[in-house]
């Protein structure tokens, strides 16, 4: 039975259908928990406050952590976008993972209950036994897994098998350990507090259990050490994914860093009244600043208009720098000059350091930005530098096919480019034939017209033509990065290259030129001697039909003569008459072949008279001209006569023409043929040359000359060829 492709389109988009409408339940139904279970943790975290009377939104109130919360939960809401819209990707599904163990109400509840809410303090203290290990799926499953996973939910390669089950086993191991483990509850309400599910059979082997927790940070380097791996080997859009998290990471951990640091000797709460109005807003950002690494991972993820993140981290590097040095000088002025004279800061200290910002802002910014485009795009050689570097490479005489990719890599780096091309003149048009990077997507050849010859320049890009000696032989072009824009020295980069360029791209096509004629000469000979070999057969058979076969019926009638001689004169004489016939037909066979290898009479008389006596056995009526047209060289001669008549053989079988015209002449050291009809003609541009006309191409171009076809449908032919002759007519070859 035949099964068509519909029906099992048909069979199996249900079968897909169902599996995605499984994945968004049961997305919607772990996000459902997050929501639901902290929407609780807020109403129980209200009816707390209500029993102990501590403000709700204080310091150590009961959501003194909102801010650490609402960073937190953009995990689980970036998860369930990814859960719903990549249902492959395992990342979604460990980000709302955490945020079911994260919404879950257990803090609050066994701290409402030790306060008097429903079950007491025994069953609050249950609770806050079980809340204790709630930090490994909440924060070390990220530091890990997420890294491990990145960016497409599967581990960098089968070897990290091994590491990702001994961490994922470790990991549980640890939460039972802490669960179970006797001993005080850290961080209880209840001052004093011991574990109720302790058990205490474990306490011998406490501390060696409690070892394991070493497994987080190990797993957490070896994951850090994966996704290097996996930068690495990355290429496109991988690595962009990649660059979105680090760059996440590295702002994550300067902000917490500085966080911390400012804040030794002080409190970390983000609303202190003892804090400094600036502390408490860093703080602040500190934390909300956790926000962006599932922003990272979600638009990498999604690839939501992922552009290049080496943008934004040259901006930040550049803008970084800009404001610690403002506040250096800032600092040592107002602060340190103000201490060294013994005074306050004042007015004029203040207009000092504003004056030397204000003078020494633009130098700084320039060592700001090449700072930071060392940093983000790495070693860019100087302009000076690009040009030797060029030059040293020219004159190492690489092959074509690496000089022009040099070139484009030159001209990249050089102007720190996105990208760069090399484009060469063929014909009416430039083609691209280097790009870099090696992977960028191939350009369309481009018009040579006035524009391109002119070059243009914008904002953002170059177009700079390469010529030599006037002549347009290509174009060098640069694209830059978004955001980022041509500087007057870029400009004079690619102009000085592009002046350097003209004899690379001069020698290049004439390399070329030289081997596509090295090409065609290898095929002309190659057909010569084709055809050389084809006409040595065909004097074989035509000796061995022909004159052989009437040479050997002279012998055996000469035979027979001898016999009838004497005993039957009058036979003898009939066929002696015989032998004179055969003979002479035996001698015209061998002149017609000797007239295929080599005319006698063109030998005696010339073109002219050979040409002409050949018009006259023509079907098509043919007119000679040749006046004031001598003798040439031998090979000449026979390349001219044989020419002719192969564009006369054509004008008989294909012209359909009623009359035709050899017209020859000579000057300026060159013989010229022209075969003319007024046939049918076709269209030269869009026909090639079948074997005649090949025939004569060869035959010309073995002498150094040309051959050249007009013609138009309905206008006739015109068949002309050229040969450079050592001298004008007069003598006759030797």
């Amino acid at each position: 039975m035949a099964i068509h492709e519909s029906d099992v389109a048909t069979e199996v988009a249900p079968d897909v259908a169902a599996g995605r409408s499984t994945h968004v339940i049961l997305a919607r139904v772990l996000f459902g928990v997050f929501v639901v279970g902290t929407l609780g943790s807020f109403v129980i975290a209200i009816l707390d406050a209500n029993l102990t009377g501590a403000p709700i939104l204080s310091a150590g109130g009961a959501l003194g952590d909102v801010g650490l919360l609402v960073a937190f939960s953009a995990f689980p809401i970036i998860g369930y976008v990814l859960a719903t819209r990549r249902p492959e990707n395992t990342i979604g599904w460990v980000m709302l993972g955490m945020g079911v163990f994260m919404g879950l109400p257990i803090n609050a509840f066994g701290t409402y209950a030790i306060h008097g809410g429903p079950g007491g303090r025994n069953l609050g203290l249950i609770f806050e036994a079980i809340d204790q290990p709630m930090w490994i799926p909440v924060v070390a499953i990220p530091a890990t897994f997420l890294l491990l996973l990145f960016p497409d939910g599967h581990l960098p390669s089968p070897r990290w098998r091994w590491f990702a089950r001994i961490l994922g086993g470790g990991l549980v191991f640890i939460f039972f350990v802490i669960l179970v483990g006797p001993g005080p509850i850290e961080g209880s309400t209840l001052s004093g507090a011991r574990n109720p599910l302790g058990l205490e059979s474990l306490r011998p082997f406490l501390g060696i259990a409690l070892v394991t927790i070493l497994v987080i940070p190990i797993g957490a380097i070896g994951s850090l050490v994966s996704l290097i791996q996996r930068f690495r080997r990355s290429r496109g859009i991988e690595r962009l994914q990649l660059r979105w998290l680090v760059t996440a990471a590295i702002i994550v951990a300067g902000n917490y860093a500085a966080g911390v640091l400012f804040s030794l000797g002080g409190e970390w709460t983000g609303a202190s009244t003892t804090n400094p109005a600036w502390l408490n807003v860093l703080q602040t950002i500190s934390v909300l600043g956790f926000v962006l690494i599932p922003l990272a991972i979600g638009v990498s993820i999604l690839r939501y208009h992922l552009f290049d993140i080496d943008v934004v981290i040259n901006r930040a590097v550049l803008v970084g720098a800009l404001a610690v040095f403002i506040a250096v000088v800032y600092v040592a002025i107002v602060a340190g000059v103000g201490a060294i004279v013994g005074g306050q800061a004042s007015p004029l200290l203040s207009a000092a350091a504003a004056a030397v910002v204000a003078l020494a802002f633009q130098p700084v910014r320039r060592r700001a930005q090449r700072f930071a485009d060392r940093l983000v795009y790495g070693k860019r050689a100087t302009p000076y530098e690009v040009l030797s570097e060029f030059s040293e490479r020219v004159g190492n005489t690489y092959a074509n096919e690496e000089l022009l990719p040099r070139m484009a890599r030159a001209l990249g780096e050089g102007t720190g480019a996105a990208r760069a091309d090399v484009w060469v003149r063929v014909g009416d048009e430039l083609r691209p034939e280097a790009a870099w990077p090696d992977e960028a997507a191939p350009s369309s050849p481009r018009p040579a017209s006035l524009e391109e010859e002119e070059g243009t320049v914008t904002a953002s890009s170059m177009f700079e033509p390469v010529r030599h000696h006037g002549e347009l032989l290509g174009a060098l072009s640069i694209e830059k990065r978004p955001g980022e824009s041509l500087t007057a020295t870029e400009e004079k980069l690619v102009r000085d290259l592009a002046a350097q360029a003209g004899l690379v791209l001069r020698n290049v096509g004439l390399t070329e030129d030289l081997l596509r004629t090295i090409e065609q000469l290898r095929a002309s000979r190659q057909r010569l001697v084709s055809a050389q070999n084809e006409e040595r057969r065909k004097l074989e058979r035509n000796l061995h039909d022909g004159a052989q076969q009437q040479l050997v019926a002279l012998a055996v009638k000469l035979r027979l003569l001898e016999q009838l001689v004497e005993r039957d004169p009058a036979q003898a004489r009939s066929v002696a008459a015989q032998l004179q016939g055969d003979t002479t037909e035996a001698l015209e066979e061998l002149r017609d072949l000797a007239r295929g290898i080599y005319p006698p009479l063109l030998a005696d008389k010339g073109l002219v008279a050979a040409l002409e006596s050949q018009a006259r056995k023509s079907v098509v009526p043919v007119t000679v001209e040749g006046d004031g047209v001598g003798r040439y060289a031998r090979e000449a001669e026979a390349a001219v006569y044989f020419s002719c008549l192969e564009a006369l053989q054509n004008v008989a079988k294909y012209a359909s023409a009623s009359r035709a015209t050899v017209t020859l002449s000579d000057g300026d050291g060159r013989l010229r043929f022209e075969v003319s009809d007024d046939g049918v003609g076709f269209d030269a541009a869009s026909r090639s040359h079948g074997s005649g006309l090949q025939g004569i191409a060869d035959r010309l171009a073995a002498l150094d000359g040309e051959i050249e076809i007009r013609s138009v449908p309905g206008a006739g032919t015109t068949v002309a060829g050229t040969l450079p002759v050592s001298g004008e007519g007069g003598a006759p070859p030797s």
